[in-house]
């Protein structure tokens, strides 16, 4: 039996699940995601997760079709019908569907799917650094919603790839880094943490706001500012943060290695403790 998807509250196999033509996620991009870790076949992060889901909606002025106690419910279900231990789950609301009109009102019926995905780097076991490449950030203004417009995040991982690059690290017109393709970007400089501090111009990671209140807990000094691309490649470590990586080191900008290219100790502390802090934070079923 293949993988078995979650479609407007049916669980059902993949190859069965369709949505309209008409649907404006299709034609417009309206509409929000979210991604989450699988971790022990629980979801890591969730009701950080749901916030910034319902701030996305709110910012578009669409509503969600579930409560987030059925939400839970269902994406639990969706988890265990695929026997899913670790790995991601995505998560997609459209506006829902019509005929093709710029324009928008209080008619429409959201479209709600779910699935897994296995799991990109197994998480307890300590992943190589791997390797980031500079290219523009061509992206929209509002990158603070978690909108599935994301054809410059995929013109810059496509760009990245090309490179020979794992990651892409996104550059602003006056040469300051946003954060990566799709995921936040952080490095360490005297046992200092620097990142980008939190605006319209980059998606407000959930694991990165875990990941800094790890940080915090372990007394580590944090500075929020803007910075360029030869600063970030000064790090004596570097390490970027989403939902299907955890915390992961980086070795390489461009052609520039960071540190002695291989996890700093800092990171490595780091990504033990976000782990430690996703499994103590897992949410439960009302009974």
């Amino acid at each position: 039996m293949g993988r078995v998807v979650f479609l407007n509250g049916d669980f059902i196999p993949e190859g069965e699940a369709k949505l309209s033509i008409f649907d404006r996620g299709l034609l417009f991009a309206d509409a929000v995601y979210e991604g989450f870790g699988i971790l022990d076949g629980q979801i890591t992060d969730f009701a950080y997760h749901m916030d910034r889901l319902d701030s996305s909606l709110a910012k578009l002025n669409m509503r969600s079709p579930m409560g987030r106690d059925a939400m839970l419910a269902a994406l639990m279900r969706l988890i265990a019908e695929n026997q899913q231990n670790e790995g991601f789950l995505y998560l997609h609301i459209t506006r829902g569907e019509g005929d093709r009109n710029y324009l928008y009102d209080d008619s429409y019926t959201p479209n709600i799917f779910a699935f897994t995905q296995t799991e990109k780097f197994t998480a307890d076991a300590p992943p190589k650094p791997v390797s980031l490449a500079s290219v523009p950030d061509i992206r929209w203004a509002r990158r603070d919603i978690k909108t599935t417009n994301l054809l410059g995040q995929v013109m810059a991982k496509q760009a990245a790839h090309d490179a020979g690059a794992y990651e892409a690290l996104m550059i602003d017109g006056d040469g300051f880094v946003t954060e990566a393709g799709s995921s936040s970007f952080f490095f360490i400089k005297d046992n200092i943490i620097y990142v980008r501090p939190v605006s319209n111009e980059i998606l407000h990671g959930i694991t990165r706001q875990t990941m800094l209140r790890v940080a915090a807990a372990h007394q580590l000094r944090i500075v929020e500012t803007i910075y360029t691309l030869d600063q970030a490649k000064q790090a004596d470590e570097a390490f970027i943060t989403a939902a299907s990586i955890y915390v992961m080191p980086v070795g390489q900008i461009d052609d520039v290695q960071i540190g002695d290219g291989q996890t700093g100790a800092i990171t490595a502390t780091l990504r033990a403790a976000y782990l430690d802090t996703a499994r103590a934070e897992f949410p439960s079923l009302e009974k």
